[in-house]
């Protein structure tokens, strides 16, 4: 189901004009008819929403982001993924809270957004966001801070990645390889490594969805 799909059923459903809507979002009734039909009038081809106007209609539609995404369904990517041609970025989704010391259930759900430059999506690159809870990475990384993570089922030696060990529980380490498997090192001296065997990634198992590819601090 497109955008355009839920704004026309919701209008319909509670007898609402385009303009009507329009005006509960902040936004100009022409740009809602271009949503419902799907396409942009300058380009000719679906239109691509942006962040704020993602944000403004799921307001007029008394629904949360999370909310309309899981509605949309396949065309949450198209959403999460096309930019705001004129400010040059992209969305990337937030979820949960990303453990930083022990390894827990780490997504839980959509909880923020954030944009990126356009220039990173280059060669089809996917990318998401968690949030950090705890301080085993202090102090680079501190409790409370958001990465962006390129997704990725590999990486280098010494980078900082997202790792999902029995196969849903995460944590957030710096990686080094060995001969023997790899060690996933806390920066906090007062946290112990977590060390692992070629045999144990493939039995646990465990695998990287994710590197760290900045980081977003709130001050």
């Amino acid at each position: 189901m497109f955008l355009g799909d839920v704004i026309k059923e919701y209008r319909e459903k509670n007898k609402l004009s385009m303009r009507d809507f329009a005006k509960r979002c902040n936004l100009s009734h022409t740009y809602i008819a271009a949503l419902e039909k799907n396409i942009d009038s300058r380009t000719g081809k679906p239109i691509a929403p942006t962040l704020e106007a993602v944000k403004s209609i799921s307001k007029g539609l008394n629904i949360s982001i999370d909310e309309l995404l899981k509605v949309l369904d396949d065309e949450q990517e198209f959403i999460v993924n096309n930019f705001n041609n004129e400010q040059n970025s992209a969305v990337v989704l937030i979820y949960g809270t990303i453990p930083a010391g022990i390894p827990m259930e780490c997504i839980e759900e959509i909880i923020d957004t954030e944009e990126i430059s356009s220039d990173m999506l280059k060669g089809n690159k996917q990318y998401f966001g968690l949030k950090i809870k705890g301080n085993s990475m202090y102090p680079e990384y501190l409790d409370g801070d958001t990465i962006i993570l390129e997704k990725v089922n590999d990486c280098e030696s010494g980078q900082d990645v997202v790792v999902m060990v029995n196969g849903n529980d995460g944590t957030f380490k710096r990686l080094f390889k060995n001969e023997s498997g790899i060690i996933l090192q806390p920066l906090n001296p007062e946290f112990q490594p977590m060390v692992y065997t070629n045999e144990q990634i493939e039995k646990l198992p465990i695998r990287i969805i994710g590197k760290v590819v900045e980081l977003r601090r709130k001050k």
